[in-house]
């Protein structure tokens, strides 16, 4: 019997996404958590860090079946559900596909917004590191954004110059 798998959302212990991560790759699951660089500054010096963008979250691709052995790692709480339902949320390739695209080729800090955003117009990057991303575009504090939106999670949003983005 072939299971399907798909992306969950793997609730974990703050401060334990990065070993929760490692313990599922080393597991043979495909995982995702969602990092990005920048540079911190203190009195004297400067260092750039790894910043996890969602806080307690790691992605995972998993099986039905394999659900209780990601349970069964000592930092994960629970897989995220819907308000009501007892099934754990899926979050769509697709979402997952442009959300991973965002964050690797974004120049800017992406940002995560869990409040509800009203929906924007349909667009795509058309110039620079983001070429080809499809999204929403939004005005937020005066600026720019294209929004990816994620299942139960809101949208991740980077700053993004009109000129770059084209109606789809």
């Amino acid at each position: 019997m072939d299971e399907k798998k798909c992306w969950l959302v793997v609730c974990v212990q703050s401060n334990r996404e990065k070993k929760t991560y490692e313990r599922l790759s080393a597991l043979g699951f495909e995982s995702f958590l969602p990092l990005q660089e920048e540079t911190r500054r203190w009195s004297d010096r400067s260092k750039k860090v790894q910043r996890v963008v969602i806080p307690m979250v790691v992605f995972a691709r998993i099986a039905p079946s394999e659900r209780i052995s990601v349970l069964r790692l000592p930092s994960v709480s629970r897989f995220m559900v819907l308000r009501g339902e007892s099934a754990p949320a899926i979050i769509p390739d697709a979402q997952m596909e442009r959300f991973r695209f965002m964050l690797d080729y974004s120049e800017e800090a992406v940002e995560m917004c869990s409040e509800r955003i009203q929906p924007g117009e349909q667009v795509k990057v058309i110039k620079g590191p983001l070429t080809g991303l499809t999204g929403e575009l939004i005005t937020m504090d005066g600026k720019s954004k294209v929004a990816v939106r994620i299942n139960m999670l809101g949208a991740a949003m980077v700053e993004v110059p009109v000129g770059f983005v084209e109606r789809i």
